[in-house]
């Protein structure tokens, strides 16, 4: 993972911002979107996914029908914050199979995560056998999402 901000060429964010929005085209049809040969274009991509600027290609599922149709973002405040209890809270918070961000936060909680499950009963379920009993989990708020706006990982890539 790059921690600092590189610069790109005009083609190389024209590439990227193609990939976001379909990791599945074919260098051809890509290398014809962005004004390029295909050689050249196959050697950018894998140079973008050699820097770590491309991380990784992923399908996006819809989670109704698979049984996660109900999110919500639950607030963690530990017990007492110290580097080992956020050492053990990200040891056993990674292994959830239900959460699908979870970020340690600044202001009045520690983390903040995004769970996925099919309803209120498996929410239940996930917070008090679960979430409530990871190490260091002292109080949590939770808040169920009532309509889902607007979802998307794709970053925006200026010219």
């Amino acid at each position: 993972m790059l921690n600092t901000p590189i610069t790109l060429s005009r083609i190389d964010r024209r590439i990227l911002r193609e990939l976001q929005q379909d990791g599945r085209v074919s260098y051809a049809e890509l290398a014809r979107r962005v004004g390029l040969t295909t050689t050249p274009c196959i050697e950018r991509v894998k140079k973008l996914e050699k820097t770590g600027i491309i991380r990784r290609y992923q399908a996006i599922l819809d989670p109704e029908p698979l049984g996660a149709g109900l999110v919500v973002f639950v607030q963690v405040r530990l017990s007492r914050t110290s580097q080992a209890n956020f050492e053990d809270f990200r040891s056993a918070v990674i292994k959830l199979k239900e959460v699908q961000e979870c970020y340690l936060v600044s202001g009045n909680f520690d983390y903040l995560i995004k769970a996925r499950v099919a309803d209120m009963h498996a929410y239940r379920e996930l917070l008090g056998e679960t979430l409530l009993t990871l190490p260091s989990v002292n109080e949590s708020t939770s808040y169920v999402v009532m309509e889902e706006l607007k979802e998307t990982l794709t970053l925006n890539i200026a010219d």
